[in-house]
């Protein structure tokens, strides 16, 4: 081979390389994007499925004190705590605002101002953040396996 061969392979070679580094590190950023929407979609219909089953549990409820106990025993029940902690507690008392936005735009005519369930929704989270420093949603990706039954 000729130095001129050579050097034009060599450029040839520089730019298959950086082609390469340039493809595997879209390949991450993309991987990482798509990892990114899968939690952020993922977390928006953990939102809406709780918020609905809450919705359901507190239609036609006639005090808000036993809507905030039903709004509570649908988390817990989502989340399968059965037994109570300290954390637990505090997490149950600070969700008790969801639960009273949700059942008061169910019994407010629409003259009357509601609070909104979504502002209340994004405060509870921002505090669970802020205090966990982890999302909620996370909490209803730990699997809890079922007891298989047994008969003697």
């Amino acid at each position: 081979m000729t130095l001129a061969a050579t050097s034009y392979l060599d450029a040839f070679k520089a730019a298959a390389d950086h082609a390469e580094a340039t493809e595997g590190q879209f390949r991450r950023e993309a991987a990482q994007r798509i990892a990114a929407l899968e939690r952020e979609r993922a977390f928006a219909y953990r939102r809406l499925n709780l918020v609905r089953t809450i919705t359901e549990a507190l239609t036609g409820v006639e005090t808000e004190e036993i809507a905030v106990a039903n709004a509570q025993a649908v988390l817990r029940s989502r989340l399968g705590w059965s037994a109570d902690s300290e954390a637990r507690t505090e997490v149950l008392a600070r969700f008790a605002s969801v639960a009273q936005a949700v059942f008061c735009s169910l019994g407010r005519s629409k003259d009357e101002p509601t609070p909104s369930v979504q502002s209340a929704l994004a405060e509870f989270e921002s505090w669970y953040a802020g205090t966990h420093r982890t999302p909620f949603w996370v909490l209803f990706e730990h699997y809890v396996p079922e007891t298989p039954l047994v008969d003697f």
